[in-house]
């Protein structure tokens, strides 16, 4: 099922955190799978990591997103 809705967060390691999600270990979606992995970034350290994850779950951050995965989105 289809909801629209975004899962934003950060990890050391990105293909296990995935693959988590899609197994249902992770209560948060745990309901909303199938999930498709559609955008992600790299930071140098978790410090960044953790700043840059703050900011894309604010108002602006959202839109942020938005714009960046319009055509994708809109497909």
């Amino acid at each position: 099922k289809k909801d629209d809705q975004r899962y934003t967060g950060y990890t050391k390691n990105l293909k296990l955190r995935f693959e988590q999600h899609c197994k249902g270990m992770v209560p948060s979606t745990k309901d909303r799978r199938p999930l498709k992995l559609i955008y992600y970034e790299a930071c140098l350290s978790q410090q960044d990591a953790t700043h840059r994850e703050k900011y894309l779950k604010t108002y602006y951050g959202k839109m942020f997103l938005s714009k960046r995965l319009k055509s994708y989105l809109t497909g």
